[in-house]
């Protein structure tokens, strides 16, 4: 009877502990790729605050000996660069509007609705991301320049919201995914047309989504480069162009001042990542799994 009684009882095994050395292994992993993320943030933000005289030493000092503001005076002096700082908050704002207004209505077609080429619209978008961007410069000036939007904010803004659809398209398509769709026909029977269901109930279920993509197409308008450089005239350039045509010369480079100027630029970033930062969370994981 015992031995009948032992074989039909399955015997558990006590979870397994983690070894030290693996955890170790692990926060030692973690750190060498923090350092190699955060070791040029701290180089430009050590430059930034180095005298002109010391910024060049040779061997380099890891902790500045003398700090000094004279770099960050000179910026705000500068009247050109605020222009820019103008120019790249007005194109990069309009550029996350127009991604999430236009990304939301396809997304929600293609998640909601089911017709004829549907699949084939969507591996469409998808496909258009295999093209490197730089590719398609020449043909975007080209274009740009028939219709005579060449030089304007127009230009920049609507290049831009051309490469930031494909993604936040299929990353709201997810998120509507995951909207039941009982709540759809629970307002339909209510009387509620298609219209008043997408902007009362979809829309406002996705808002996590919503931020995480005007987020994304929002760093991407922000820190362009080559697009800005060649798609607008010099008084409408962004950021990234005007710090190279006021800081980068011929014959002499101002590393601190650009330094300096790079800090202040990625202020915006970085508090726009801490205040969305809940939402930027939520909107990446919402579609990952189905309900």
């Amino acid at each position: 009877m015992t031995a009948t009684l032992s074989r039909s009882v399955p015997l558990t095994r006590a979870p397994r502990r983690r070894r030290p050395r693996s955890r170790a292994a692990a926060w030692a992993a973690v750190a060498v790729i923090g350092l190699f993320g955060l070791a040029p943030i701290y180089w430009l933000v050590v430059t930034a605050f180095t005298p002109d005289e010391r910024a060049f030493t040779f061997p380099p000092s890891l902790v500045p000996a003398e700090i000094t503001f004279e770099h960050f005076t000179r910026l705000a002096e500068n009247e050109q660069l605020f222009g820019y700082l103008v120019n790249s908050v007005v194109v990069s704002v309009v550029t996350a509007l127009l991604s999430v207004v236009v990304s939301a209505y396809m997304a929600y077609a293609f998640s909601k609705f089911r017709y004829r080429g549907r699949k084939s619209l969507m591996h469409l978008v998808l496909a258009s991301q295999l093209f490197p961007q730089a590719l398609l410069l020449v043909t975007l000036y080209a274009v740009f320049s028939a219709t005579g939007l060449l030089g304007s904010y127009t230009a920049l803004i609507l290049s831009f919201t051309t490469f930031t659809l494909p993604l936040c398209v299929w990353m709201l398509k997810g998120i509507f995914d995951t909207v039941p769709s009982t709540l759809m026909e629970a307002a339909a029977i209510d009387g509620a047309s298609r219209w008043r269901t997408l902007h009362r109930i979809a829309l406002p279920l996705a808002a996590p989504g919503l931020v995480a993509a005007g987020l994304f197409a929002f760093v991407r308008a922000w820190n362009d480069f080559i697009f800005a450089l060649t798609l607008t005239d010099p008084d409408r350039q962004t950021l990234p162009p005007g710090l190279v045509h006021t800081y980068l010369g011929e014959f002499q480079t101002a590393w601190p001042d650009l330094m300096a100027a790079s800090f202040v630029v990625s202020l915006p970033v970085i508090a726009a990542f801490m205040f969305l930062q809940r939402y930027l969370v939520g909107g990446l994981t919402a579609g990952a799994v189905k309900g």
